[in-house]
């Protein structure tokens, strides 16, 4: 059996079926097939998203300095949300290509660090290493895919299968599995996490905000604590207050707005924002664009209700779970500049620009690329 968008082509030749990209998640699971499956390693990917959203911050503060009416830089757009970037590769083209951010998602940053640096610190060949990333997102499958996109420097994959949150529900019930809590393995030896920690975001890695801070950090030597949020348009109900509609925070001084930048989650907001870009009418320098409402956590991967609609009580409790994760900035995390100067040569070496960035470029519009639904 092979997993849905599983890369590796062994795999592929078990497959029972042509369709690479519609794999029934009612066959039975690799763990059913195989009972000496075993998973080695659980990794946060936390670490991916810092070098993820360190590099977005360095980008835009360049992208700012180079802005002129002549040279358009801004606003950036950020490329970490999967299903947003295959629209705007596949529909929307080169009017709005040039304003994605060049750095790699914090799923393509951690197949770098997984089937490079892990690699060589285990002394095995990335082949010997069969990654799988678990996300609340369908469109992850396809990014894994995504073509010209190799992410190690070796040039293989890295990640070989995306499962989504849901997917390793469903496995675990028709499995009779069960877990327990355990520290997460860390990419450096024996070592454990001492303790999950997440990004300054509701429901998503937070690149708006710490992109923001730092943005007024370097260019305004501004120090940015508590960061306001408002919405444009007033919601209809508590449910829909913080997330189906745009939101922007701005930085001003003396009466001068010095940074707009925005949240846009959802195919509408998406929609709007390109149409007043495409009419010059865009007054911002960066937005944090995710192709689901609510955000990450509201993704169609999760587990939803047996009518296939979102489940508003659980995606509730995962947000006041998530909010209570201790926040810490990329930039504290002493792994990371360890790992800038051990595994990619310095924060500003050629190294740093082949494995933790990446282009875009304008595809074939596919009907099924036209007809995308989030």
């Amino acid at each position: 059996m092979k997993c849905e968008h599983c890369t590796r082509k062994e795999c592929s030749k078990k497959s029972k079926t042509d369709d690479q990209e519609n794999v029934s998640t009612d066959a039975s699971s690799p763990v059913q097939e195989n009972e000496e499956a075993r998973v080695h390693y659980v990794f946060d990917t936390t670490i991916a998203a810092d070098f993820s959203i360190l590099e977005t911050q360095k980008e835009f503060v360049h992208r700012y300095h180079r802005h002129s009416e002549e040279q358009r830089e801004l606003p950036m757009l950020t490329s970490a949300c999967p299903g947003w970037v295959r629209y705007a590769e596949r529909v929307l083209g080169p009017p709005v290509i040039p304003h994605l951010c060049t750095a790699k998602s914090p799923q393509e940053v951690m197949g770098s660090l997984v089937k490079d640096y892990f690699a060589r610190k285990q002394n095995l060949s990335p082949e010997k290493i069969f990654h799988v990333v678990v996300a609340p997102c369908y469109d992850k499958k396809l990014e894994a895919l995504r073509e010209g996109l190799s992410t190690t420097l070796n040039g293989a994959r890295g990640t070989d299968c995306v499962l989504t949150s849901g997917e390793i529900a469903q496995i675990m019930e028709q499995s009779d599995l069960s877990v327990k809590d355990t520290a997460v393995d860390t990419l450096f030896g024996d070592m454990k996490e001492v303790a999950v920690r997440r990004h300054d975001g509701v429901s998503s890695d937070g690149h708006l905000a710490h992109v923001f801070r730092h943005a007024a950090r370097e260019l305004f030597g501004e120090h940015v604590e508590e960061i306001t949020y408002r919405a444009l348009r007033k919601a209809s109900t508590a449910y829909n207050r913080r997330a189906f509609y745009f939101h922007e925070v701005t930085l001003e001084k003396n009466g001068e707005v010095l940074l707009r930048f925005a949240a846009a989650y959802g195919f509408r907001n998406i929609q709007n924002m390109i149409l007043k870009l495409k009419k010059g009418k865009f007054p911002y320098h960066f937005v944090e664009v995710l192709a689901c409402p609510r955000g990450c956590l509201n993704g169609r991967g999760q587990a939803q209700t047996e009518d296939g609609h979102t489940d508003r009580e659980l995606l509730q409790q995962m947000e006041g779970i998530y909010s209570g994760i201790p926040v810490r900035p990329p930039e504290s995390s002493a792994h990371v500049q360890e790992l800038y100067q051990e595994w990619l040569e310095g924060t500003e070496s050629p190294k740093v620009q082949e494995v933790l960035h990446t282009t875009y470029q304008s595809l074939e519009p596919r009907t099924d690329s036209l007809d995308i639904k989030w």
